[in-house]
């Protein structure tokens, strides 16, 4: 079963931006994005299949692209624009598998 590590997360301003990653340890297909809050619970963020297409949920969809780099078993999630209720941790999935996640924090 390929694991995963997501790293890129922290501290940002109101506005900002941010990237994250998904590390694989091997090779992957379909992969998805989640975030979770207490408030909220596990929300879907955005996903990217094997051929690169890719969905956004609409909380993120004009200002995220999910992107991958299959020769480094890697998936990006780039949100621009971060406003305040984006702050939570996010993690990444695929084929039931999920990373520890990366905590996102959006403060002035």
């Amino acid at each position: 079963q390929v694991q995963l590590a997501e790293c890129g997360g922290g501290l940002v301003q109101p506005g900002g931006s941010l990237r994250l990653s998904c590390v694989a340890s091997g090779s992957i297909k379909a992969v998805d994005w989640f975030r979770q809050t207490p408030e909220n619970g596990r929300e879907w963020v955005a996903g990217i299949v094997s051929d690169g297409r890719a969905m956004y949920a609409g909380f993120v969809k004009g200002r995220s692209t999910i992107s991958r780099d299959n020769a480094k078993n890697t998936v990006y999630l780039q949100i621009d624009g971060l406003k305040l209720e984006d702050s939570a941790n996010y993690s990444c999935m695929t084929d039931g598998s999920w990373g520890q996640g990366t905590q996102v924090t959006v403060s002035s």
